[in-house]
């Protein structure tokens, strides 16, 4: 009974550790945490949020959707004009 009790807790105290957020935005994610998930230094990790709060993942689930497009539009006329034509002439210029 004492053994099964100590695996209950320490079960429970791997889900409900906290960390303080830092004055950059920067969370310690606690040393047993990465650990079990194998986050080691560079390791890129995923937000998700949902209603509930928010859930870090290990991993990304593929390219960001910038990345994928980046470089691939090709414009006729240069972004300066077109950025004038939808916002008007921008001050200082002929």
């Amino acid at each position: 009974m004492h053994f099964a009790l100590t695996l209950n807790v320490k079960r429970f105290t791997l889900y409900y550790m906290k960390s303080v957020v830092s004055s950059k935005g920067q969370v310690t994610v606690p040393a047993e945490i990465r650990e079990k998930l194998g986050l080691l230094p560079g390791t890129v990790v995923t937000f998700q949020i949902s209603d509930e709060g928010a859930l870090l993942r290990k991993g990304a689930p593929g390219a960001h959707p910038v990345d994928v497009v980046y470089g691939k539009l090709r414009l006729r006329r240069p972004v300066d004009d077109l950025l004038d034509e939808m916002r008007g002439p921008r001050s200082g210029t002929g």
